[in-house]
């Protein structure tokens, strides 16, 4: 079995084997709770900064996860870790709530390197046993939420550019079965720029 083929059963298995979701938490009491974390995500959740990551709109099973990470320490991020440390699961399930609701910005993408991206996220690298980025997060970068593979139309393309670079470095390892690292690992610097320039541009629907 290929590479391709064995990330695409992977996604499959997944989706299959993760819980459809996490304790409804309440959005009332995350927007009371997000006050903290505006001057990074902004009040809606719309940074400002490409660097720090969009939040709104990102599914809550998946805001909640990451957030359970930088509290295990899975995810390492200095200024995460300190926002986090007095938040317990509650919390976590509240802030996800809150930003789940709003309305992510749209983003647009370098047109120079669109086309290379939108090759890599529908078709994949086959040569370089790179699977087609839309099979875990959407045709439309929507993600699966049952999966907990997050949406990724409108997001910053600078904040994805990083992220893959820390699953392709091993500074990021909170991917399940080592999906991204395995993905990021055989892309270059040009494929990441190209491909998460597109995603920049795409809408969720």
């Amino acid at each position: 079995m290929n590479y391709v083929r064995s990330s695409l059963f992977a996604v499959l298995f997944l989706a299959l084997a993760l819980p459809l979701g996490v304790q409804a938490g309440d959005p009332v009491r995350g927007q009371e709770l997000s006050e903290a974390c505006t001057a990074c995500h902004g009040s809606d959740g719309n940074s400002a900064n490409p660097e720090w990551p969009k939040l709104a709109g990102q599914h809550p099973s998946y805001l909640y996860k990451q957030l359970m990470n930088y509290k295990s320490e899975r995810r390492v991020n200095a200024l995460m870790a300190g926002q986090v440390a007095n938040l317990d699961e509650q919390d976590m399930r509240d802030l996800a709530a809150y930003y789940a609701q709003q309305e992510i910005s749209p983003g647009t993408a370098d047109e120079t390197v669109a086309e290379r991206g939108e090759r890599i996220y529908r078709g994949g690298i086959p040569a370089a046993g790179v699977a087609a980025c839309m099979a875990c997060h959407g045709a439309n970068g929507n993600g699966n939420p049952a999966a907990m593979f997050p949406a990724m139309g409108g997001q910053h393309a600078q904040y994805n550019s990083d992220q893959l670079r820390y699953f392709r470095n091993g500074q990021r390892a909170n991917d399940n079965g080592r999906m991204m690292r395995n993905i990021a690992a055989r892309l270059s610097d040009d494929d990441i720029e190209a491909v998460t320039q597109y995603m920049q541009g795409l809408r969720a629907e």
